[in-house]
């Protein structure tokens, strides 16, 4: 049984199909591990093994009936905590919220489960999913199984963590500026950023909330991109409102060998300079897609002006993270803005500002940023993938200081701390689908993702373009310490 704990959810359902494995088996099992390996990682912080155990019951009853309900019937799973599951609490790591308990399943827990999938709890998240760390006042420090000193990622990161420690069958997040592909970039697990709204967000938000966020996205995270594709195939469709006149048809990949693939590398950009290793990595990615037989390009671009595009992402960005806050924190925000003197032009200042951004920037912002659609769907033309970092380092050290003055070393040199969100937030704003894979460890032995990007409603593309190279450069590899 030990093993299986790092299956995939493909291959977790086919065992309990083929009676390889019972539902209850399983799900046992990964509590088990669950209570023995996340005191030290500290991910899996709202549990729900007492109705995990009675669903696993059902199910086997039900498959001893000959009723398999769904492609993931009896897979033992857990969820981002800012997914609603009646009756746990849905908190987004504020304390105001701690008492808030949801009374209904959210969108994808309910597809989830009308797939057969149970439920063993929720995984942390910071507060207001806004870090590329995952610690709160509610439930403490998320650590990386690669080392506890070092974080997961953020906002998804417990998500991230309880995959490749071996706690989970299967994960979703949520992702605006990173928070599915930076924590399986730091935790070396595969995470799908889709395009938008294909995967309807409904209860994934705070009370009062209802409206689908602009840029947002809900996804999944696995230990494979065969898992991607399940599950994205689970969650995906129209929006509740849509439905009724709408219907969702991703296009098939656009190839089935890597010797098809038109492939763009963007290693590393002024913007956001990267560590030379994962530039590195991206590069070495590039020749061995040309000795498979790729096109392959390290100077092919979409048409675009840079440094303004990535303003124009931290606009939206912003404007998004600022109408989400809890009206008692939007106040304190607004207020701490008005009293900061003109020529203030910290980091701090900066960033507290935009989050008061008026609804006319908003609008100049998205404007820019239907222009920026058009030059990536001119691009995704000509080639198929683009292949970039997802950050520009690999997991760093936990920090807990204000955020304002954060750096993070990039080749010896400090980089401001949201300078990271340039290689997420290029991909983000103009709606483009992006999955994270493993590519190996770096020289300090942590794991680099890099980003596969296509054009828009082309998502089974970047997750094939995976799939394959991973039979070339391997994929998950499970971390030390987590084998019984």
């Amino acid at each position: 049984m030990t093993e299986i704990a790092f299956h995939s959810a493909g291959e977790i359902a086919g065992a309990i199909r083929r009676g390889e494995a019972s539902a209850t088996e399983l799900t046992d099992h990964f509590i088990a591990r669950i209570e023995k390996y996340d005191p030290d990682l500290n991910a899996v912080v709202v549990r729900d093994f007492d109705r995990a155990r009675q669903a696993a019951r059902r199910a086997d009853d039900a498959l001893a009936r000959g009723e398999a309900h769904g492609v993931l019937h009896g897979v033992p799973m857990t969820i981002k905590e800012s997914y609603d599951i009646a009756g746990l609490p849905t908190t987004w790591g504020f304390t105001e919220f701690k008492d808030n308990i949801a009374t209904t399943d959210s969108f994808s827990v309910q597809r989830y489960k009308d797939a057969g999938a149970i439920f063993l709890g929720k995984t942390n998240v910071p507060v207001a999913l806004g870090d590329f760390q995952s610690y709160n006042p509610i439930y403490g420090t998320t650590r990386n199984p690669w080392d506890v000193e070092r974080t997961p990622g953020g906002s998804s990161g417990g998500s991230a963590a309880a995959l490749a420690a071996g706690l989970t069958g299967l994960e979703s997040g949520s992702d605006i500026g990173g928070s599915i592909r930076n924590p399986a970039h730091f935790c070396g697990v595969y995470g799908h950023k889709p395009t938008w709204q294909i995967v309807p967000p409904q209860g994934h938000w705070l009370p009062g909330q209802l409206a689908s966020p602009d840029i947002a996205v809900c996804g999944p995270l696995a230990r494979c991109a065969d898992d991607l594709a399940l599950a994205l195939g689970v969650v995906s469709g129209p929006q509740p409102l849509q439905e009724a006149g709408w219907a969702l048809r991703l296009p098939e990949p656009r190839h089935q060998r890597l010797a098809d693939f038109r492939v763009a590398i963007w290693a590393n950009d002024p913007s956001s300079p990267v560590d030379a290793g994962i530039e590195a990595r991206a590069l070495e990615l590039g020749e061995l897609l040309r000795r498979q037989g790729a096109t392959v390009s390290e100077t092919a671009r979409p048409d675009v002006d840079v440094p303004l595009a990535f303003s124009t992402y931290l606009t939206l960005l912003n404007a998004i993270m600022g109408a989400t806050l809890p009206s008692q924190v939007r106040r304190q925000v607004e207020t701490t803005a008005q009293g900061l003197a003109e020529n203030d032009t910290s980091q701090e200042a900066v960033s507290t500002r935009a989050l008061v951004a008026s609804h006319a920037q908003w609008l100049g912002a998205s404007n820019h940023r239907e222009h920026l659609r058009y030059a990536w769907r001119d691009f995704f033309r000509d080639w198929d993938i683009l292949l970039c970092p997802q950050m520009a380092t690999t997991a760093f050290p936990h920090d807990h200081s204000p955020m304002g003055g954060r750096t993070l070393p990039v080749n010896g040199t400090p980089q401001p701390y949201f300078n990271q969100l340039f290689w997420s937030g290029m991909i983000t704003e103009a709606y483009l689908p992006s999955t994270v894979f493993p590519t190996g460890p770096s020289q300090e032995g942590l794991p680099i993702g890099l980003q596969a990007v296509a054009g828009e409603y082309l998502d089974y593309t970047t997750i094939e373009f995976t799939r394959l190279l991973a039979r070339e450069i391997g994929g998950f590899v499970a971390p030390d310490g987590y084998h019984d």
